[in-house]
């Protein structure tokens, strides 16, 4: 087990790392609550998909990036990837026990409390869905609420979603994409739709689209995102690790595929310019 509890100081980095720009809506939400944070946004695009991976490569990574973000002196940890969370989080934590440590995953709680007639879809990679965690997430939320969850795998869709293809255009690959998964969730009668990987909400107007040419129900997704920003102000706080006073906070990208493509996505998903730099992790 390592400690980094005695050396974490509140003018430190929050570390964020994603299969690749996903996490990018995540950071989002986190640079909307936590505006004074200097911010360091990993994306393993040189490995991704993580959803194609065996779960033992998936902690590998995570441990080896988690490694550089601590170098970098990050003083807590945002794995932006569900994936990630559901194969890592256990050996992240169990590493760095002192370190504080936020996770995404599919909001299935929120979702039964919002759903109507107890019917939902799990939107997600292939992998995150034969998790054991989001299995048993399913269970235990089934039955207290009674709702039904109806599991989809999104295959594909994160790799559009990297390559900045945004399901603009009703005739795209991505757009069909959308349909054919969709599209079944609505015959069978959901009313709410949970973005199961943070790479999805950057789809969420195609998604909205596909979903109005198929039902005039009020169908409701549901993002995790702002409830990992909250999370982690909590944990910040707890430790007295909030920074307050920032008048020119940082944003650094790394990436262990292209430069040119992290930077369009910065660019083209958040309007952000930072500075990014290739890795070798």
């Amino acid at each position: 087990m390592t400690s980094i509890a005695s050396n974490a100081r509140p003018d430190a980095p929050i570390g964020i790392f994603d299969s690749g720009v996903g996490g990018l809506s995540v950071l989002r939400h986190i640079r909307a609550q936590l505006p004074q944070e200097d911010l360091i946004y990993f994306a393993d695009s040189g490995y991704a998909p993580y959803g194609d991976k065996t779960e033992q490569q998936v902690i590998d990574r995570s441990l080896a990036i988690t490694a550089f973000l601590l170098q970098q002196g990050a003083k807590a940890l945002v794995v932006a990837c569900n994936t990630a969370t559901i194969a890592a989080i256990k050996a992240l934590r169990a590493r760095y026990p002192d370190l504080p440590i936020v996770g995404v995953e599919p909001g299935l709680k929120p979702a039964a409390g919002i759903s109507h007639n107890g019917k939902i879809a799990v939107l997600a990679t292939e992998r995150a869905l034969r998790g054991d965690k989001l299995l048993a997430l399913r269970e235990q939320v089934s039955a207290a609420t009674g709702a039904t969850f109806i599991l989809q795998p999104c295959i594909g869709l994160a790799d559009r979603i990297e390559q900045c293809e945004l399901g603009t255009d009703p005739l795209d690959a991505t757009s069909a994409m959308l349909e054919r998964y969709i599209a079944p969730m609505l015959e069978q009668g959901v009313d709410t739709l949970v973005l199961g990987c943070t790479h999805y909400l950057f789809v969420q107007d195609a998604i909205e689209r596909t979903v109005r040419a198929h039902t005039q129900e009020q169908i409701t997704l549901v993002d995790t995102g702002d409830a990992v920003a909250r999370q982690l102000a909590r944990l910040l706080d707890a430790a007295s690790l909030r920074r307050t006073n920032n008048d020119m906070p940082r944003l650094q990208g790394y990436t262990t595929a292209k430069v040119e493509s992290l930077a369009k996505a910065f660019a083209g998903l958040l309007d952000l310019q930072p500075p990014v730099e290739h890795l070798s992790v």
